[in-house]
């Protein structure tokens, strides 16, 4: 697999930011590189990056003989959200971000049916707020999710001005496209399939049992799964490959003897 970095000036940030980008090579794939290929964006959580994937996980190990390319922003602090402080991290990532692949890799796959989405902690909210904000991904995937801004109460109560800088008013919040569970209530449009898995000794596992809860009142097809652990990059380097396993791709899993 090719492993790229890529800067660029984002017109909706104002500001040049980076990317990484892990990119199917035949020569490890055992089939030509086409002109459409099956896209997994992968979002960080609080305190990480674009590179924190590729730091804290084999990932590029696990995929390096599938057709997938894995693409790696970041949001720096800002939620996958057009925070109250204008900045607009959701449309630099939803909006923006696809045309700049399109324009460095034009043989990444735009269609819906062959662009996911995935990521953990704050990366969780991203994907399945992307997943149900737009009709841009088919699948998405959270992995320890920030599904619910009430097991944020006491961390928003230590850090009021960094929550509502994000958010506005919190008493609002559950009303508004910042919530996944306003999103799932109102959404319209095809459904993305969602995987979510949570730790049984996580501190938001009560947020990701509501939030599957709505999920499936409000008609969403749901695997919500829970296993011991907590909030901690061993359990994701693990799940992330029960992702890969869901995802419609030929994934060709490494071999391991039993």
């Amino acid at each position: 697999m090719a492993i790229i970095n890529v800067e660029y000036y984002s017109e909706a940030l104002g500001m040049n930011r980076k990317f990484n980008v892990i990119y199917p090579e035949s020569s490890k794939t055992g089939k030509e590189v086409n002109s459409d290929i099956p896209v997994l964006y992968l979002l960080h959580g609080m305190s990480g990056n674009e590179d924190s994937w590729l730091i804290r996980t084999g990932i590029d190990r696990l995929i390096r003989h599938t057709q997938l390319a894995l693409v790696m922003p970041s949001t720096d602090l800002g939620f996958y959200t057009n925070t109250n402080y204008g900045m607009k991290y959701f449309d630099a990532i939803a909006k923006e971000l696809p045309q700049v692949l399109h324009n460095f890799f034009p043989n990444l796959s735009t269609k819906r049916e062959k662009n996911f989405i995935a990521g953990l902690s704050m990366g969780g909210y991203g994907a399945f707020k992307l997943a149900l904000a737009t009709n841009n991904f088919s699948y998405a995937a959270s992995l320890s999710g920030a599904l619910d801004l009430s097991d944020l109460k006491e961390q928003s109560a230590e850090n009021q001005a960094y929550w509502t800088g994000l958010f506005g008013n919190l008493d609002q919040f559950n009303e508004s496209e910042n919530s996944i569970l306003y999103l799932a209530e109102h959404h319209t449009g095809p459904k993305p399939k969602l995987y979510s898995w949570c730790g049984e000794q996580d501190y938001l596992v009560a947020g990701n049992d509501h939030a599957a809860a709505v999920l499936e009142d409000n008609g969403f097809d749901l695997i919500y799964k829970k296993s011991p652990g907590t909030h901690e990059w061993y359990y994701w380097s693990k799940q992330i490959e029960e992702v890969l396993k869901w995802l419609p791709i030929e994934y060709k899993q490494e071999e391991r003897l039993s």
